[in-house]
């Protein structure tokens, strides 16, 4: 009888604009593995509190909505890439989690202890769906810290800043590292044995390609 081989998790952690979700997909199509956006589903959580008109520094009441909300995973296939999507009420609000309301929102629901508790447990049931690239500020030394595969993706405040501009945001990077990296729960930081990757000289086909490079290494080293 073989034993059964748990799934890979690939951890990709990083600063905002740093090319976390554009090298996640590439390296996800790339392996043939399910693409997990971890961001997606604190916004979604930070749409459903406009939804329902609720204050967003509202901690406890923002806890209160995520204890209560109906929610599912789904797997679903688009342009050759699976993805993970969290469903509120069988919907998937995809226009909706990137209006600049609810990108204003996320900061102030994700530093939520009670909701990063939710997050955690629905981000690691994401396993049932096989071999995952997650993405993310927290998957590496938080969701799953146990995983061989952790990168974390950096790259200058000038460069990311600018990538932001190109694609139309006006976002205060700096603040929003702050917060990140200071939050009490879960905080942005380097995963212990993570491979650091600084990508502001490079593109997104030499970064997912260093991605995919280092991870074939470690999976062909003797265990």
């Amino acid at each position: 009888m073989s034993l059964k081989k748990h799934p890979i998790v690939i951890a990709i952690d990083g600063t905002s604009a740093s090319g976390k979700s554009t090298n996640a997909k590439l390296v996800a199509r790339a392996l043939g593995y399910v693409y997990v956006d971890t961001g997606a589903m604190y916004r979604t959580l930070a749409w459903h509190c406009l939804l329902k008109r609720i204050d967003a520094r509202d901690a406890k009441a923002v806890a209160g909505a995520c204890r209560r909300w109906k929610t599912k995973l789904e797997c679903a296939e688009v342009s050759g890439l699976k993805a993970v999507r969290l469903l509120v009420d069988g919907y998937f609000p995809e226009k909706e989690i990137r209006l600049p309301e609810t990108a204003a929102a996320v900061a102030h629901v994700a530093a939520v202890p009670k909701v990063r508790e939710w997050m955690k447990k629905t981000q690691r049931d994401c396993i049932q769906f096989g071999n995952l690239v997650m993405e993310g500020r927290d998957i590496g030394t938080n969701v799953f810290p146990e995983t061989d595969y952790k990168f974390y993706l950096d790259a200058t405040l000038a460069e990311r800043s600018a990538r932001r501009a190109a694609d139309g945001v006006n976002e205060n990077l700096a603040a929003r590292d702050q917060r990140d990296s200071q939050r009490a729960v879960a905080p942005l930081m380097i995963a212990l044995g993570a491979v650091v990757i600084n990508n502001s000289s490079m593109t997104s086909e030499q970064t997912s390609g260093l991605l995919l490079e280092e991870i074939r290494k470690m999976m062909s080293a003797p265990k």
